[in-house]
């Protein structure tokens, strides 16, 4: 009769065709039917939270437009997926190279992809405790005997060895499941360390993007301020040749000379903060700061996305790694609850021994043993210590759904503040663009008015520092947009599910040698 496997109880079972009695699997398959009812609560993925948007119109409009580059306006493309290569978007090919070589060098990836390995090997090693035990000993002893003949020393003596070899089974009877949970939650703290290598993913290459464009806008407001330099020197040297002559008084020179250094002493901070951010910069790319080769981005190259992708609200806990990881964690703690109450309850064992002792050949019907044997226990008082176990581990599980709810509103909060900023700083762009035009032409009438004697030079003094800080204040502005369209797709995940960022290092090793060790040295590392 051919028979066919069947569930039962989320359990397999053995039925012959055409009906009959429960027919057993034998030990093994028994423990496993006896295991997949496993105790505790079942995990499941929680629901996404029933909103239909992140700020409260039903629908954004696009953002404002300036006449300057990296201001044209931006539509909002409800429900369109992300790309995995976001940063591309700014057609920069300098901006790609950085990510890549970052991907590629930085260390913390490279230690993210070995902490999922360990942890996926912590669950292979966990599931080797659902199945039999098995170990194997030998032994041989070689002794001499003395005999006595009537009492007196020394007699005959023998000689002779005692050989034995055995092979051990042991087995506990996964009845309640708790080891099967215990599988569950290290498969679980491997799907946390896989959305933390995302994350960590995310956050680099997020923050190259970051670091290249404040780069570029630190040496645009540096090449701005030394123009302005350049210029008031220019006006300096006008201003005393017209003091030289009489034209003017020594009050206009002094005001000039106090203008330009002004000026000078706004180009310190932004060197060093130029210098500072090239650290940074090569942080991210794996360098240290000696290998600097001057690559940089340019604010004039980059094009800004005329059209962004806002994932909907109910694919953001999907797509967020740190939702992700914060689900991890609750699955775990959801398993590890299962494995408390299974530890209250009795555990079985079974084990046996089959070999073979003599002084000469093994294995022979006169030398064989074997033994079977089962066991049962139960701790009748432990003054409370499994009992509280369970109810800290119950307590971890309260506070980890908790903790993921936290994580699912900061989320929501992080697209909603990307949002706004980038509606805002669109404004603030438009703003300082007609602010630097305006200020431009007031220094240029005020330099004109001062010539014909219609004004005080203190009227060009203040127009030139009008329009520093206009100027200034632009370039940071154009350099905002950029740097928020990066913070969305930081917010909405990155698009990681659109790549592929394991790489073999996350995986277990194939076929490396039962006792090898690493694959590199230390120094081969560095």
């Amino acid at each position: 009769m051919t028979n066919h496997v069947e569930m039962f109880c989320g359990c397999l079972r053995l039925v012959p065709r055409g009906g009959g009695k429960f027919a057993p699997l034998g030990l093994v398959g028994c423990s496993v039917l006896l295991a997949s009812c496993a105790m505790g609560p079942d995990f499941a993925s929680p629901d996404a939270p029933a909103a239909t948007g992140y700020v409260s119109e039903r629908r954004l409009a696009a953002t404002a437009s300036a006449t300057t580059p990296g201001g044209n306006a931006q539509n909002f493309a409800a429900g369109n997926d992300l790309t995995g290569t976001w940063w591309a978007l700014f057609h920069s090919r300098q901006i790609n190279a950085f990510v890549e070589e970052a991907i590629r060098n930085h260390p913390d990836i490279e230690a993210a992809q070995f902490a999922l390995r360990a942890a996926r090997e912590n669950a292979l090693s966990q599931q080797g405790s659902l199945f039999p035990q098995v170990s194997a000993s030998g032994s041989a002893e070689r002794t001499q005997a003395s005999t006595t003949q009537n009492g007196v020393w020394p007699g005959q003596t023998s000689l002779y060895t005692l050989y034995g070899a055995s092979v051990s089974v042991s087995y506990a009877l996964d009845l309640w499941g708790g080891t099967r949970r215990q599988v569950e939650a290290l498969q679980a703290q491997a799907d946390y360390q896989a959305f933390k290598m995302e994350a960590t993913y995310l956050a680099l290459t997020a923050n190259v993007v970051t670091a290249a464009i404040t780069d570029a806008s630190l040496r645009d407001q540096i090449a701005a301020t030394e123009e302005i330099i350049k210029a008031e020197t220019d006006q300096l040297g006008r201003i005393q040749h017209q003091f030289d002559v009489g034209a003017i008084s020594k009050s206009d020179v002094l005001s000039q000379e106090a203008t330009l250094a002004q000026a000078k002493a706004t180009l310190a901070p932004l060197q060093k903060q130029l210098a500072q951010q090239r650290n940074q910069l090569m942080a991210y790319l794996g360098r240290l700061p000696s290998q600097d080769r001057g690559e940089h981005v340019t604010l004039s190259e980059l094009r800004l996305p005329r059209k962004l992708p806002v994932s909907l609200p109910s694919s953001l806990v999907r797509q967020r790694p740190d939702i992700r990881q914060a689900e991890a964690t609750l699955h775990q703690a959801t398993a590890t609850v299962g494995v408390g109450i299974a530890n209250l309850l009795p555990q079985v064992t079974l084990s046996g021994s089959y070999g073979a002792s003599g002084p000469e050949r093994l294995f022979t019907p006169t030398t064989l043993v074997w033994d079977a044997a089962s066991s049962v226990s139960q701790k009748l008082f432990d003054g409370g210590a499994l009992y509280h176990t369970k109810e800290a581990d119950v307590a971890t599980f309260e506070q980890d759904l908790s903790l993921y709810k936290s994580t699912v509103i900061t989320a929501f909060q992080n697209v909603a503040d990307s949002l706004r900023a980038i509606q805002f700083d669109a404004e603030a762009l438009r703003a300082q663009a007609a602010a630097e035009k305006a200020t431009a032409d007031s220094l240029a009438m005020a330099v004109e008015q001062f010539k014909s004697g219609a004004v005080p030079y203190a009227n060009v003094i203040n127009a030139q520092q009008s329009y520093l800080n206009a100027r200034v204040s632009r370039i940071k502005s154009q350099a905002t947009r950029f740097t928020d369209t990066a913070a969305l797709f930081q917010a909405l995940g990155g698009g990681w599910w659109n790549r592929q960022d394991e790489t073999p290092a996350a995986l277990p090793r194939t076929n490396p040698g039962y006792f090898a060790g690493p694959n590199r040295t230390i120094q081969e590392a560095m």
